[in-house]
């Protein structure tokens, strides 16, 4: 199967960056992927302050746009994450799963939110403005069940283990990481969870805008059931596009039985 990332960039016009993700998905159609991934909040400046003001309920505008573009390019589209807001007025970072035929078959609400104050000064706290989701997400498709992630959740070994035993055989991930994470630990915790649960990850991140309030590491990337890096875009405007063999998967987890071997009466 072929996956596509669209590492692009994000304005403050939502219809803009709508716009740019279909102009993007144009550009690839004759590769004919099976899956296209956008970056975490790709409709809005990633901001926290910004997440109510963009807020859509699902079915909104932007949730349109993603499922006619899922429908009209015959994609699986894992629709990055937009901001979402409920009926009680909650708002969450929320990725909808689109099948070929526009029909959402998955929603991820980013479980673990991102609050940090790192001492070199980065400040960041999404439950300012953002609620936590509640699940693992894992969706049904013709190559099998896929997991869908955001961001930090990533940093959950336990999150990532949970999905692969609901049967997920590739998990997506909508991310930002930022100029403080991204160098010290994009790379290695992609490889680390494609080793701990021998699956393939992917990573979709925006491009780096050096004028934005939160600076994306950008670096969209793809690792494999050894813990290798397949594909890895550096910081500006790209498309990363990469075949994934699942009987690969299939023969290192039947080589390397890790997940057979866990000792669960233990831990």
């Amino acid at each position: 199967m072929k996956v596509a990332a669209i590492q692009m960039p994000t304005v403050e016009d939502k219809t803009e960056n709508i716009r740019t993700a279909g102009k993007y998905i144009e550009k690839i159609k004759t590769e004919s992927p099976d899956f296209v991934v956008l970056p975490e909040m790709f409709c809005c400046p990633y901001q926290t302050e910004n997440f109510p003001v963009y807020a859509e309920k699902e079915g909104g505008p932007s949730w349109q746009a993603m499922s006619d573009y899922a429908r009209e390019y015959q994609i699986y589209l894992i629709a990055g994450s937009m901001p979402e807001i409920d009926e009680a007025g909650n708002v969450f970072n929320t990725s909808y799963i689109f099948d070929r035929n526009g029909n959402q078959i998955g929603k991820h609400r980013k479980a673990h939110l991102f609050d940090i104050n790192v001492k070199t000064g980065q400040y960041f706290k999404e439950s300012d403005t953002l609620t936590p989701g509640n699940h693992a997400t894992v969706f049904d498709t013709e190559f099998g069940k896929m997991g869908v992630m955001i961001c930090y959740d990533i940093r959950f070994p336990e999150f990532a283990r949970r999905m692969v035993l609901q049967g997920a055989k590739m998990i997506f991930v909508p991310a930002a990481f930022n100029m403080t994470t991204g160098p010290a630990h994009w790379e290695l915790t992609f490889r680390a969870r494609a080793l701990d649960n021998q699956i393939y990850m992917l990573g979709c991140a925006p491009s780096r805008n050096v004028q934005a309030g939160y600076i994306s590491w950008g670096h969209s990337i793809v690792t494999d059931p050894w813990g290798q890096v397949r594909n890895q875009l550096d910081e500006k405007e790209g498309i990363l596009i990469e075949e994934i063999d699942l009987e690969r998967e299939e023969q290192i987890r039947e080589q390397l039985p890790l997940l057979k071997h866990r000792r669960i009466e233990l831990y």
